[in-house]
């Protein structure tokens, strides 16, 4: 998960939540299920700071391609740096709604963590859809935010914590849940969708990626939370016992044959 919009989120947020174990273990089964082959054209639609891009690269050998594409140039930048070395592996700044290659190009797409920021979820499938050979597959993975919790002992100071990173943070709040749906309607069908539920019991992992401290700033300056409500909420979140819960969604799909 992430809890800042991508477009406006520095790298090294993204790769300090690519680095929890949560994210790790859903990436490396995501991976798994895309079943890269070498000679592969493969697409990273939404690639931030290209966390995924090696491991692609790896798998579709000397004889594949993969491309990077995001909609913000810094991080077009950073990842081009950091692929330099990497001559199978091509970043662009491109709009996911309109995918800069021709139908039918690519056999295996990804898109992790990015339709919750898009305007259009749905035409952004479509063009996924589109550029995909038939039998192509294609991996998601989004978090469903109207289902963060947070234990707190005043479930209304919680709530409201939680009301304001899914209303006020993320575009799509509910994508994680309509995954399935929106991916069938673009023509795919599904071979697998689960719900990776996160499970966060330590305050410094939590802060790495619901960013508590700085979020619960700005929630307050958003009149949900009052003054005297913030300090408590965070010290006891500091302090006591943590736990936080979310559903996180992935769906495993293959275009037609």
């Amino acid at each position: 998960m992430t809890s800042s919009v991508a477009s406006s989120a520095p790298a090294s947020y993204l790769d300090a939540v690519a680095a929890t174990d949560a994210a790790r273990s859903y990436k490396r089964a995501l991976l798994a299920a895309l079943a890269v082959e070498p000679g592969h054209q493969v697409l990273d639609v939404g690639c931030g700071p290209g966390t995924d891009l090696a491991a692609l690269a790896d798998a579709a050998g000397a004889t594949g391609a993969v491309f990077g594409i995001d909609q913000d140039p810094r991080m077009v930048a950073t990842t081009q740096e950091r692929m330099a070395d990497r001559p199978t592996v091509a970043v662009r700044q491109a709009d996911a709604q309109q995918l800069p290659f021709d139908t039918h190009s690519i056999d295996r797409a990804r898109a992790d963590r990015v339709l919750m920021h898009v305007a259009d979820p749905a035409a952004v499938l479509g063009e996924i859809h589109r550029v995909l050979r038939p039998g192509g597959l294609l991996t998601l993975a989004e978090p469903d935010w109207d289902t963060l919790a947070i234990d707190h002992p005043d479930l209304a100071v919680s709530r409201a914590f939680t009301g304001y990173v899914a209303e006020r943070l993320h575009r799509n709040r509910a994508i994680g849940r309509q995954l399935p749906r929106l991916a069938a309607h673009a023509g795919f069908s599904l071979r697998a969708v689960r719900n990776e539920a996160v499970v966060l019991t330590d305050f410094g992992t939590a802060e790495t990626i619901l960013g508590l401290r700085r979020n619960t700033e700005r929630a307050a300056a958003a009149g949900f939370l009052t003054p005297e409500e913030t300090d408590g909420w965070l010290e006891h979140l500091r302090t006591d016992t943590f736990f936080a819960t979310a559903s996180f969604i992935t769906v495993v799909a293959q275009s037609a044959t």
